[in-house]
């Protein structure tokens, strides 16, 4: 396991990944960071936790869409179970990220 710090919102925040998985990571975490950024612009009069659950539940439609469409698309059992292994392990260092940001608040 390797240590980075992403930022979410000007806040940094430490995380362990994978070997390897780094870049992924703060491609995700950037990714994270600009959603954030888009409903905080959106929804101004509404608390930093309540813009980062929707956020979050707006990424989370995204993850559930995009493997509906990719259990459609893929017609190998290894390439399936690779692929929601995968979306978990994002879907895991979110909900991190996540929780870390409300301990803070």
């Amino acid at each position: 396991m390797n240590s980075i710090r992403v930022n979410i919102l000007g806040r940094a925040y430490p995380l362990r990944v994978e070997a390897g998985e780094e870049k992924t990571m703060m491609e995700i975490a950037e990714y994270v960071d600009e959603r954030f950024r888009i409903f905080k612009s959106e929804l101004t009069t509404q608390p930093e936790q309540t813009i980062m659950v929707l956020a979050c539940l707006s990424i989370a439609e995204e993850l559930f869409s995009a493997r509906r469409t990719a259990g459609s698309d893929i017609s190998s059992g290894k390439s399936a179970e690779a692929h929601d292994k995968a979306l978990e392990q994002i879907s895991q260092q979110l909900s991190q990220i996540v929780s870390d940001i409300n301990r803070e608040n």
